[in-house]
């Protein structure tokens, strides 16, 4: 019997025109240890990283698009797009339900995610903070988030 792909979990995690090499190893490490099924570079594209000690580019499917209509047109059926950016229409990620089935996506360290970006993302979320936080940081959060026994939707 085939499983119903519109019902199974799954969620990756990328960045939107990364800056750092380290950001994108911490984050991709924190993927690997919270359960992610991929991980994921729009724009700068980065190979092996120091800071990602346990290989999780080895370990998950990684995947890089060249631009956002590229990632946006290879993402998988009935997945929707998490933002992560401190804006006015974010929701709070504290009482937010996460998709079964999604990508979580961050921006740039100086510049965030594009205006294209959060104009396509399904979701925007964002916790509370007096400034914004390292992306790796950020992406940590949302994914012990994730991993807290909250509802699904």
């Amino acid at each position: 019997m085939q499983p119903d792909n519109f019902t199974t979990t799954f969620f990756g995690i990328g960045i939107q025109n990364g800056k750092t090499p380290e950001n994108l190893g911490v984050l991709w490490r924190t993927a690997q240890n919270l359960g992610a099924s991929f991980i994921f570079t729009i724009g700068k594209r980065y190979a092996n990283q120091a800071c990602d000690t346990h290989n999780a580019v080895k370990s998950l499917p990684y995947y890089h698009y060249k631009d956002f209509d590229d990632f946006f047109e290879h993402l998988p059926k009935g997945v929707r797009i998490v933002g992560v950016e401190k804006t006015k229409n974010a929701v709070n990620l504290e009482t937010f339900s996460h998709p079964k089935r999604c990508v979580y996506l961050l921006g740039a360290e100086d510049n965030g995610l594009t205006i294209e970006a959060m104009e396509r993302c399904h979701f925007l979320v964002q916790f509370d903070s007096e400034f914004s936080l390292n992306v790796a940081v950020a992406g940590s959060i949302v994914l012990y988030d994730r991993s807290r026994n909250k509802p699904m939707q």
